[in-house]
Formats: C-alpha cells, sequence, structure tokens
C-alpha cells in the first residue's frame, strides 16, 4: 500500500512550526504556566465592547460568515480614511503573509529578510521553495539599508521589516522607512509589518501613497487591540494587490465573531488609549526589574522588552530555562547576537510580580550552571 505522494519541496520540509506554543510547554511540564509572558500577546484583554460583540455573534456561529468581510473593511477604511478597495482582511497577519507568497514566489525566487527577524514569514517562503536571503542586524535594530541593498544584489521578489521589530522591539522613525520605500528596487514589494504599530512613538508609521506598488504594509487586531486568538488582520496596498488576494485567501477564514469583534474593537478608542497606557507603564516596570538586577532592557516600541542578560546566548537559554522551570513563560531571539537577551512581555501587575520574583532564581542557578 503507497501513500500520499508528496511534491519534492514538501517532502524536503521539516514537520514543525515556527515557534513552540505555551501550551505545548505546559503539557511537556505537566504543569500550567503561572505567567504567560512569552507570546506578546495583549494580556491586559481586549475591549469590553468587542468581547460583548463576540459573544452576540456567538449566538449566530451557525452561520457561514461573510466571505468579503465587508463590515470589517469599511470600519477600517473609515478608521485609516483609506478606500475599501485598498483593504485585504485575512487571519491575522501569519496567513496574510502566507497567501503573499503564495501569490509572488516560485520555487528559486529570492526573498530578503533580517537573519533572526520574525520566522513565521521564513517558514512561509520555505514552505512555497523561496530562497531566502538574510542580512544582519545592526546593532539591535533590522538594517533598511542592507536589506535594500541585498534585495538589489539578488534580484528580489520580496523584502521584509517589521517596524516595530520583533523580537527585539527596536524601531525605525518614518523618515527611514519612507527612505526605504523610495530605493525599492525595480521589481520587487517591501512588505512592511506593522503588527505593532499602535504602540510606537508619533512619527513611526510613514506616510505611504495608497497607490504605492512597492510596498504593502500589514497590521493586526492580535497586539494593541488584544484580539490574538481570534485571528484577524489586514493588509493596506494597491487596489490591484488587494484584489490579487481573491484569487488565492480562503474565503471563509476569517470567523464571524472575529470579525464583529474587530469592528467593535475599532471604535473603542478610550480602551486602546488605556492599553497603551498600561504597556507603557508595563515596559518601565520590566525596565526597572532588569536594572535592579544589573541587566539592561533595550528601549522597545512594542508590548515586550528584550532584556539583555549581559553574556552570551548559553547564559539567556539559561536563564529562560530556569523561568520557564518556575513557572514564567517567556521567550528569547534565536539568532546572535540578539540571542544575548531574553523577551518579556507585558501583562498584568500580578504576571510581572512573578517575573520579578522567579528572575533572581534563575539568574543565580544560569550563573552556577555556566
Amino acid at each position: 500500500m503507497s501513500g500520499p505522494r508528496y511534491t519534492p519541496l514538501v517532502a524536503s520540509l521539516p514537520s514543525t512550526v515556527p515557534f513552540v506554543g505555551p501550551e505545548t510547554q505546559e503539557r511537556a511540564r505537566q504543569a500550567p504556566f503561572t505567567a504567560r509572558l512569552g507570546a506578546n500577546e495583549n494580556g491586559f484583554g481586549p475591549s469590553p465592547r468587542a468581547v460583548g460583540a463576540m459573544k452576540r455573534a456567538a449566538n449566530e456561529v451557525w452561520k457561514y460568515c461573510d466571505p468579503e468581510n465587508h463590515d470589517v473593511k469599511v470600519a477600517l477604511s473609515d478608521h485609516l480614511d483609506v478606500p475599501v478597495e485598498n483593504i485585504v482582511v485575512g487571519e491575522g497577519i501569519d496567513g496574510l503573509l502566507g497567501y503573499l507568497v503564495r501569490m509572488l514566489i516560485e520555487p528559486g525566487d529570492r526573498i530578503v529578510t533580517s537573519d533572526g527577524a520574525y520566522p513565521t514569514f521564513n517558514y512561509h517562503v520555505e514552505g512555497f521553495g523561496g530562497d531566502l536571503v538574510k542580512v544582519p542586524y545592526a546593532g539591535d535594530w533590522e538594517d533598511p539599508v542592507g536589506l535594500i541593498e541585498a534585495a538589489a544584489d539578488c534580484d528580489a521578489k520580496l523584502i521584509y521589516l517589521a517596524n516595530p521589530d520583533n523580537p527585539m522591539g527596536t524601531w525605525h522613525p518614518a523618515s527611514v522607512i519612507e527612505a526605504m520605500i523610495a530605493a525599492v528596487p525595480e521589481g520587487a514589494l517591501l512588505i512592511l509589518d506593522e503588527a505593532y504599530i499602535e504602540f510606537a512613538p508619533e512619527g513611526t508609521a510613514p506616510n505611504i501613497d495608497i497607490m504605492d506598488e512597492r510596498v504593502i504594509r500589514f497590521r493586526t487586531f492580535s497586539k494593541a487591540y488584544g484580539m490574538a486568538g481570534a485571528r484577524i488582520g489586514y493588509g493596506i496596498g494597491a487596489a490591484g494587490l488587494m484584489d490579487a488576494f481573491n484569487k488565492v485567501r480562503n474565503h471563509f477564514g476569517v470567523n464571524r465573531i472575529a470579525q464583529a469583534g474587530a469592528v467593535e474593537a475599532l471604535t473603542d478608542a478610550r480602551h486602546l488609549e488605556q492599553i497603551l497606557s498600561d504597556v507603557d507603564s508595563c515596559r518601565q516596570r520590566i525596565a526597572e526589574i532588569a536594572l535592579e538586577h544589573g541587566l539592561a532592557a533595550i528601549p522597545s516600541a512594542t508590548n515586550f522588552v528584550a532584556v539583555d542578560c549581559g553574556r552570551d546566548a548559553g547564559f539567556a537559554r539559561a536563564v529562560l530555562a530556569n523561568l520557564v522551570a518556575s513557572g514564567v513563560f517567556v521567550r528569547m531571539p534565536f539568532v546572535a547576537p540578539q540571542d544575548r537577551c531574553i523577551r518579556i512581555s507585558c501583562g498584568p501587575e500580578e504576571d510581572i510580580d512573578l517575573f520579578a520574583a522567579a528572575l533572581p532564581g534563575a539568574l543565580a542557578a544560569a550563573a552556577q550552571s555556566d
């Protein structure tokens, strides 16, 4: 009896996911985490109004969702002052990245990204046979000039940049991004991942001509709006590119509960303002905890803080392992030299208290094993 006849590409790929989820780790350790501070989720939660809308929509979950995401697109159009035809809605930025790569990348096509940047993008590229060209960070920042130069050298179809950045939390001002867009080589498309843009200082989001075919920007309801589990995000770009998503996307991919929550979340400006204040206070608290123990917090424009452990990756990995063993879920960057850091998501005060209590023991244990 023969099994499925996988394509050579699929047969060559590892069976894996870009991240080991906290639930997987909880099953392995046979105990739940007491503080969930590793996945850059918004532990402060979504708007109560959005929750109410989702509860009401749950009563109609027997219906299929609107495959055109009409109400979400109209709400986003009003919120962003962008025409509806310049918006696409999908299953978070992750889902939209997958569709975009499927649309544009064939085996052997080159794609430029930063070495150590968001790994789910790489996962999609490799899944469609693309050839990743990786550019080192410049310090703890992604390198826009280096990315553009690499794209020109290798005739890349796609260039990926997150601003603000994940995993470091650093950011470039709008002027730098605008200069990057102006320098995009002919035939290339810049993917500007703005998942954390709501947390960034004023002057971070670039002014982009909505008809500019050199760039697509992605945003999400997962972070500032606290709806990571709902899986809904959106892209903004030239109308022709947005329409092309209809050739490949799962038209029933965004369920009606998520759609209802997203529409209502956009109307609750007061809740968003409170979230931004809570995150800012939490970033300061994490930085203070780090300083108390001789560590340095990397300035962040996101809802997490990368903390420099002051030694090499092995030491940072040991700190992380001891925090996880104590019930505090955190993560760390994957690639040197950023892997000297651990990364702590902002969350409720009681979770940060648990991190603060566990950190001294984790540092001591890591030092003993060093």
